[in-house]
C-alpha cells in the first residue's frame, strides 16, 4: 500500500483540471494496477517483509518489548524462529493480493478515482482497506496459519497469549497469532 500510496501522490502532482473525469478515472487505474504489481512483487518474495523494516512484522505488543529478556532466558532462537516464520507467512500469502488489487481497481468507479486524487494523501491505502481487507483476510489466514503451524512456538504462543489476553497483558487482536500475522501483513 506504501507504493500504492506513491502512485496516487504522483498522479495529485499531475495537472488533472486538464483531463476529464474519466482520462484521470483510467489514468489512476493504470498507475494504482503498476504500482500493486510492484508491490506485490517486493513483499511476496523471501526477505519481502522480513528484511525490509517498514513492513517487518516483530513480535506481538508485549511480546516484543520482551525480546531482551526472552533472550536472556534462553528462549531467543525461539524468538527468533517465531520472526521469522511470522514474516514468511506474510511473504507467501502477500501473492494472492493480485487478484483482489486487480478486481478492486477494476470496480473503482470514477468518482472512486477522483476521490483518491482530490482527497487526503492516503487516500488510496483507505479505498483499498474499504474495498479489499475483508477479501484478503479470507485469502491470508490460511496461507499464515499453514505457514505458523511449522513453528512450535507458535502453537505454545496462542495458548499463553490467549491467557495473558484475559488478564490483559496482550490486546485480543494480539492474541492469535495467525490473525495478528494476517493483519499485519494487510497493513504492510
Amino acid at each position: 500500500l506504501l507504493l500504492l500510496g506513491c502512485a496516487a501522490g504522483a498522479a495529485q502532482s499531475l495537472d488533472v483540471g486538464t483531463l476529464t473525469a474519466a482520462e484521470r478515472s483510467q489514468g489512476l487505474k493504470t498507475a494504482l494496477d503498476q504500482a500493486a504489481k510492484l508491490a506485490i512483487d517486493r513483499l511476496g518474495r523471501p526477505d519481502g517483509f522480513l528484511a525490509d523494516p517498514q513492513v517487518r512484522i516483530p513480535l506481538p505488543g508485549k511480546l516484543a518489548k520482551a525480546q531482551k529478556t526472552l533472550k536472556m532466558l534462553g528462549l531467543g532462537p525461539q524468538a527468533d524462529a517465531l520472526v521469522t516464520a511470522m514474516n514468511r507467512a506474510a511473504e507467501a500469502a502477500v501473492p494472492e493480493a493480485r487478484a483482489v488489487f486487480a478486481e478492486s481497481i477494476r470496480k473503482m468507479t470514477v468518482q472512486d478515482a477522483v476521490g483518491i486524487l482530490t482527497g487526503p494523501d492516503d487516500a488510496a491505502t483507505q479505498y483499498f482497506r474499504r474495498t479489499m481487507s475483508a477479501s484478503l483476510s479470507e485469502r491470508f489466514l490460511p496461507i499464515v496459519a499453514k505457514a505458523t503451524q511449522k513453528v512450535d512456538l507458535a502453537q505454545r504462543y496462542d495458548r499463553v497469549a490467549g491467557k495473558a489476553a484475559d488478564l490483559g497483558l496482550v490486546g485480543r487482536e494480539e492474541a492469535s497469532l495467525d490473525a495478528y500475522v494476517t493483519q499485519k501483513a494487510l497493513d504492510g
